[in-house]
């Protein structure tokens, strides 16, 4: 099986900073697109960043383009977000994921992120 551990999240003032991490087992890492998602309380999951296998390309939903980076360590198994300038819209659980889902791949428990003064 796939599985997916996300990690990072917290409480944080707006404008405030967090990283998040993913440790993924259980397929040959390095071969994969990865991704992240969020879903906030009564909304649909939504596609946050997405890096290549190489971890040189990435892409952002429009409105996280120039506050959170994506990067992939592949010896690590280990993708991560930065996420700076955060902002209340951002609150929501985050998750991870291969970008190309198999039938052997979990979600993880997902990591809550909650931006409020």
């Amino acid at each position: 099986q796939v599985q997916f551990v996300e990690s990072g999240g917290g409480l944080v003032q707006p404008g405030g900073s967090l990283r998040l991490s993913c440790a993924v087992s259980g397929i040959n890492f390095r071969l994969y697109d990865m991704v992240w998602y969020r879903q906030a309380p009564g909304k649909q999951r939504e596609l946050v960043a997405q890096i290549t296998s190489n971890g040189l390309s990435t892409n952002y939903l429009d409105s996280v383009k120039g506050r959170f980076t994506i990067s992939k360590d592949n010896p690590k198994n280990t993708i991560y977000l930065q996420m700076n300038s955060l902002k209340p819209e951002d609150t929501a659980v985050y998750y991870c994921s291969r970008a190309v889902r198999g039938s052997r791949d979990s979600w993880g428990q997902g990591t809550q992120v909650t931006v409020s003064s």
